[in-house]
């Protein structure tokens, strides 16, 4: 097989509110955290709750419905791909980070008040 696929689909609540970034020509960008926790059992059967934490970007129009209408604890779900890129934290050490470009969003429940 020689096809090449970088998609994911992820559900799960949104861990704060979606931080917005306003562009000079209308455009916007939502950042926000998405949690998915999942059960499995330890080495003596016993049931152990974890949560893995996503860092979601959202473009263009779903950004603006993102900004109108998800709060954290918003159950939503997303496709997209994964992509990773380095950066220099504020001290100057080169720091890895791995997103999910949302290409596909959905609401789940109802409107939550802002």
């Amino acid at each position: 097989m020689n096809t090449v696929v970088n998609s994911v689909r992820l559900l799960g609540n949104l861990g704060k509110d979606p931080v917005i970034k306003s562009f000079t020509n209308g455009s916007k960008i939502a950042n926000c955290t998405l949690a998915t926790p999942h059960v499995s059992k330890d080495k003596d059967g016993n049931k152990v709750e974890e949560t893995d934490w996503h860092l979601i970007v959202i473009r263009g129009k779903m950004a603006e419905v993102a900004e109108k209408y998800l709060t954290k604890g918003s159950q939503i779900a997303v496709e997209g791909s994964l992509r990773s890129r380095k950066y220099n934290d504020s001290d100057g050490n080169e720091k890895y980070i791995t997103e999910v470009i949302v290409s596909d969003m959905q609401m789940l429940g109802g409107k939550k008040d802002k």
